[in-house]
């Protein structure tokens, strides 16, 4: 038995092949059946996002396993398996486990610590389960990876500093301005950038939005989207007053607000205004930082901003990392005890088997038993059983964790010295 992963993602493969490998729901429903009859597989989860497809397997043989999944992404994909095979990574055991628990605490995406992977774990484990492609195996490998996904964002702060320009301007707007509920940011521009940081403003609680372009109907479309206001670039100004917060990413070659523009607007104001400058060049005069109640950032400020908390998620991820170690321990040590798992059935067996038979014995020879006295004789015979096996089953789960490669030593051993049963029912008498 062996886990194996075969993958790809944003490293090693470009969006138009990802996006030919990609599984949705509906998808993975669709091929469930073909995915239940591939060769050598207990058990399988698909784990597919926009930057990542991975294939966790249960397998019986791993060659085997890889060369039938392979033919079926193929097949799926409509790419010749040595195309595929130039941007798959391929991993086993160990290496597979670590890279799901790396994926899960956020350590192996596009943004350090991102927590979105989290949900697409559990949707894996989740799909596994509803389709009936998992195993017992399976199950427990994706359960470790989410308890890691829980420890890491719940034990670490890898998850709680902006690492992009547009949450970095939501963290600036809150240490000037406090919380962001009930208030308003003009957008100069409709822009990507722009759209991004409106769109983390108004998840942090901004409660109006007013959209300002050159091109009103992208303004319309974007103001609607937030339930905003859509107004020309030309009469922003006339808004002003209305806003807490001011972003602007327009393509202007000069600025289009300046200290001069605003200071009899601002002189009475009682209130912060905050400027968030992520055009190149820049929109906004660096001057108009010196009038009362107003603030101004630019995009040097967002990306210093933005270095100093990846930095510092860097440092988090060590813990992270720690994390991870421990989490690997402890589901090997319970796959490693999972190899003794038949002999202690076979223990099992055995010793009902002759518990069962000395008791029918016993019970033959005493005359007029009543029905406490034939259970307190089944339950003495029960007890000495469950006690006599306990160690020896106890002891076996520890040596295949911790010596898991002697622990087929003393599974021959035992098996051996009870004769225990073989597959074919036979009790050892």
């Amino acid at each position: 038995m062996a886990i194996v992963l075969l993958g790809l993602n944003h490293k090693s493969a470009t969006v138009e092949i990802r996006e030919r490998v990609a599984f949705s729901k509906a998808q993975i429903k669709n091929n469930a059946q073909s995915l239940r009859k591939l060769r050598a597989i207990e058990g399988i989860a698909i784990l597919s996002t926009c930057n990542r497809t991975e294939f966790y397997l249960d397998a019986q043989d791993s060659k085997i396993a890889v060369a039938a999944l392979m033919d079926f992404i193929a097949r799926y994909s409509n790419f010749a398996v040595d195309k595929l095979l130039e941007h798959m990574y391929i991993m086993e055991d160990k290496q597979a486990v670590e890279h799901l628990f790396t994926v899960a605490g956020g350590l192996d995406s596009m943004i350090l610590g991102e927590s979105q992977i989290q949900g697409q774990v559990q949707d894996a484990y989740r799909y596994a389960l509803e389709f009936d492609l998992s195993s017992s195996v399976i199950n427990t490998l994706l359960m470790n990876a989410l308890t890691v996904g829980k420890r890491v964002r719940t034990e670490t702060y890898i998850d709680r500093q902006a690492v992009s320009i547009s949450s970095a301007a939501v963290e600036l707007a809150k240490q000037e301005l406090g919380s962001l509920e009930d208030k308003t940011v003009l957008i100069l521009g409709a822009g990507e950038t722009s759209e991004l940081a409106a769109r983390h403003l108004v998840s942090n609680g901004i409660s109006s939005v007013i959209v300002a372009n050159r091109t009103f109907d992208r303004a319309k479309r974007l103001a609607e989207e937030f339930g905003g206001k859509a107004i020309k670039l030309d009469v922003f100004s006339a808004y002003l007053d209305q806003a807490d917060i001011i972003i602007s990413c327009t393509a202007s070659p000069k600025y289009i607000v300046e200290k001069k523009h605003i200071a009899d607007m601002v002189k009475n104001r009682t209130r912060p205004l905050f400027f968030i400058d992520i055009a190149v060049p820049r929109d906004i005069e660096p001057a108009v930082s010196e009038l009362p109640q107003v603030f101004l950032c630019d995009i040097d400020d967002l990306q210093e901003t933005v270095a100093h908390n990846l930095a510092d998620r860097k440092r988090e991820a060590a813990k992270a990392q720690a994390i991870i170690k421990e989490e690997l321990s402890g589901f090997f040590f319970w796959l490693d005890s999972q190899k003794v798992v038949p002999t202690i059935i076979k223990m099992r067996r055995q010793a009902e088997y002759i518990k069962q038979s000395e008791v029918d014995k016993a019970l033959r020879r005493i005359e007029d038993i009543t029905p406490r006295e034939r259970r307190i004789v089944e339950q003495l015979a029960h007890s000495i059983i469950n006690r006599w096996l306990h160690k020896p089953i106890c002891n076996m789960k520890t040596l295949a964790g911790v010596k898991a490669n002697s622990i087929d030593c003393y599974i021959n051993a035992i098996n051996d010295l009870f004769e225990l049963a073989d597959e074919e029912g036979n009790n050892g008498q």
